[in-house]
């Protein structure tokens, strides 16, 4: 057997499903400093691996560098010849100035 109550059972309705809206809303913006908190994390986070493989790539680049300086005596000489100037004996070294040098005077 059921009673009607008429509008009264409808409002109580709205009431309840309003209530549970208004509860919904209040669990999320209760929340939200926290969610976007985590999405900065994630964003940093991202940011960081994209750095560390970057840096992994210039390890491994200088560790093949310093190999080789190492293990291969033509890339000794050719960085004496490079950076240091040096030539072997009876030769002549030669430099040229960079253009960008020529047109700034």
């Amino acid at each position: 057997m059921q009673v009607q109550l008429g509008i009264w059972g409808k409002l109580t309705k709205l009431v309840l499903m309003l209530l549970f809206i208004a509860t919904l809303a209040g669990v999320f913006f209760w929340y939200l400093p926290l969610i976007q908190k985590n999405q900065n994390y994630r964003r940093r986070l991202l940011a960081l691996e994209s750095e560390l493989a970057q840096q992994e790539k210039v390890n491994r680049l200088l560790k093949a560098g310093i190999e080789s300086m190492q293990n291969d005596p033509k890339t000794v000489e050719r960085m004496a010849r490079e950076k240091l100037g040096w030539a072997r004996t009876n030769e002549m070294v030669v430099r040229f100035k960079a253009a960008a040098d020529a047109t700034a005077r």
